[in-house]
C-alpha cells in the first residue's frame, strides 16, 4: 500500500526507517538521517534529500553501500525489492549460458573494480546488461563509483515511487 507525503511525514524516526529503510539495500541508516529534514514537499524533495545524503557520504561509506547490492542475476538470497526488480529484467529465468555469462561478467567487474555492478535494471533487459558491463569495464574506478552511486540514486527513486502516492 503507498502512503501519501503527508503520512510519511506525520511518521516517527523509527516507522520511517521501518517503511523506508529498504529504499537503499541494507542501509536502513540513510533514511535515519534523511527523516530529521522532515517535512518533505513531495516525494523528489524526499529523494534530493537521500541523494545529498548519499553524495556527501565519505568513500568508505559509499563503498559500504555500493557492496550492500547483491550479484546481477545471482542465486543468493537477496532483499526483495532486489528480487523484484531483477526479476523484472528477467535475470531469475536465465539460462545456463546467460548465467555463466553473468557470472563471469560479475567476477571480472568485481575483481576490476573491488565492488559490485551496480544498474537500475527496471526497464532494462539481459542483454542490454551485458552490454552494459562491458561498456562500463572499460571505466576507471573513480567513474565506476560515481556510476554506481548514480544507479543507486535512479534505483532508490523508482523504490520511493512505489511506495509514495
Amino acid at each position: 500500500m503507498q502512503l501519501t507525503i503527508a503520512e510519511i511525514n506525520q511518521l516517527s524516526q523509527p516507522e520511517f526507517v521501518t517503511r523506508l529503510g529498504f529504499v537503499f539495500e541494507q542501509t536502513p541508516e540513510i533514511m535515519a538521517a534523511a527523516w530529521e529534514q522532515r517535512p518533505f514537499c513531495d516525494r523528489p524533495h524526499l529523494h534530493q534529500v537521500c541523494a545529498t545524503i548519499v553524495r556527501t557520504m565519505t568513500d568508505a561509506e559509499q563503498i559500504k553501500l555500493i557492496s550492500a547490492h547483491p550479484d546481477l542475476g545471482s542465486r543468493l538470497v537477496m532483499a526483495e525489492a532486489s528480487v523484484k526488480e531483477q526479476a523484472g529484467a528477467g535475470l531469475d529465468r536465465l539460462t545456463p549460458t546467460e548465467y555463466a555469462a553473468f557470472q563471469q561478467a560479475n567476477q571480472q567487474y568485481q575483481q576490476q573494480f573491488g565492488f559490485p555492478f551496480i544498474i537500475a535494471v527496471r526497464q532494462q533487459t539481459k542483454v542490454g546488461i551485458l552490454a552494459a558491463f562491458q561498456g562500463r569495464l572499460k571505466n576507471d574506478r573513480a567513474t565506476e563509483q560515481r556510476t554506481a552511486i548514480a544507479q543507486i540514486l535512479e534505483i532508490a527513486r523508482f523504490r520511493l515511487e512505489d511506495t509514495i502516492s
